[in-house]
């Protein structure tokens, strides 16, 4: 069940309400990565998905916002699947660090368009960013970090201070996209778990 606009319950969205939302998304993705958020606007997004009317985007999402955190939102959910599938396989701390460096830097590299368009929607104060949201994004990093130390693969460090500075690594990806576009991403992720593993490994070689 999900809410409706008066805070009570709305029956489960239909197929057919789904795949509107998912293709207004879409349009919205195409129009913030074409022409920026500031704008963007629902005629544009319209426009780009064809729909006769912005009525029809308005009927899905409350407003601006409501759409924007659904971009944001169903972009990194695609993200966290691409992840746990990518994670699965690695059996010890090394092996999960370096799967989730070059696994976050493949899906910026396939996904270029949503994640110039999560970018300019966040730079633009589309979202409310939250110190929450910090603490999630760290969370994964730091727990392989912790597991790595425990079982003696890692050196000691503060395994939060080296959590933010990998993150900090790949979080600024899309940033370095928009000034070079023709960055070698599979070549970034090299460096990347060169350098982590450098700094991570007890005895590195």
């Amino acid at each position: 069940m999900r809410a409706d606009q008066h805070g009570g319950a709305a029956p489960a969205r239909t197929v057919t309400e789904t795949a509107r939302r998912a293709q207004i998304v879409a349009a919205a993705i195409e129009t913030i990565a074409e022409v920026g958020y500031r704008n963007t606007s629902f005629a544009r997004i319209a426009r780009q998905a064809g729909l006769s009317s912005t009525g029809l985007i308005s009927y899905h999402f409350a407003g601006k916002s409501d759409l924007m955190a659904q971009v944001a939102e169903e972009t990194y959910a695609a993200m966290g699947r691409h992840m746990t599938a990518l994670m699965s396989g690695a059996r010890t701390p090394p092996q999960a660090l370096e799967a989730y460096i070059r696994g976050t830097a493949e899906f910026i590299a396939g996904h270029r368009r949503e994640m110039k368009a999560v970018l300019e929607i966040f730079m633009n104060g589309g979202i409310e960013y939250t110190p929450g949201t910090e603490l999630v994004a760290l969370s994964p990093v730091e727990e392989i970090l912790r597991a790595g130390q425990a079982a003696g693969d890692f050196r000691d460090f503060d395994p939060w201070v080296m959590a933010s500075v990998i993150q900090r690594a790949i979080d600024g990806l899309p940033f370095l996209l928009e000034t070079r576009p023709g960055t070698d991403l599979g070549r970034y992720a090299d460096e990347l778990v060169t350098t982590f593993t450098l700094a991570t490994t007890r005895n590195p070689r």
